[in-house]
């Protein structure tokens, strides 16, 4: 029985390959072996890039939320750990948010934990 090399699902993965790699320079969009390669490489770098994004977001709002924090005259680790004293449970992208499109109510909360650390 002969070998069949043009078969429906031996194209099927190739044009799939080569539809991921659509947009890539050079052989890595057209030759189905470098595409191949090339999607595997992608393939690690979206994945560590997703890791990545929730350190950078983290990172932003932190820097956020000191800068606002250090106009009221405390700095990111004491207010945080007034935070935790006064049993106020609001997640850093909350805060983040709420120093840049709340400054009052994000004054009030930073004069709650100052009253906190204050005792």
């Amino acid at each position: 029985m002969p070998r069949a090399v043009d078969g429906t699902k031996h194209k099927d993965r190739r044009k799939k390959i080569l539809e991921l790699a659509k947009g890539y320079y050079g052989r890595r969009s057209t030759n189905n072996r470098v595409a191949k390669d090339a999607i595997a490489k992608a393939g690690q770098y979206a994945y560590r890039g997703r890791k990545e994004r929730k350190r950078d977001f983290r990172k932003l709002w932190i820097a956020r939320i000191s800068a606002a924090v250090q106009e009221e005259g405390l700095n990111y680790s004491q207010f945080m750990h007034g935070i935790k004293l006064a049993n106020i449970e609001i997640n850093r992208k909350a805060l983040s948010n709420m120093a840049i499109e709340d400054k009052a109510t994000f004054t009030a909360l930073v004069s709650q934990v100052k009253g906190v650390l204050a005792k």
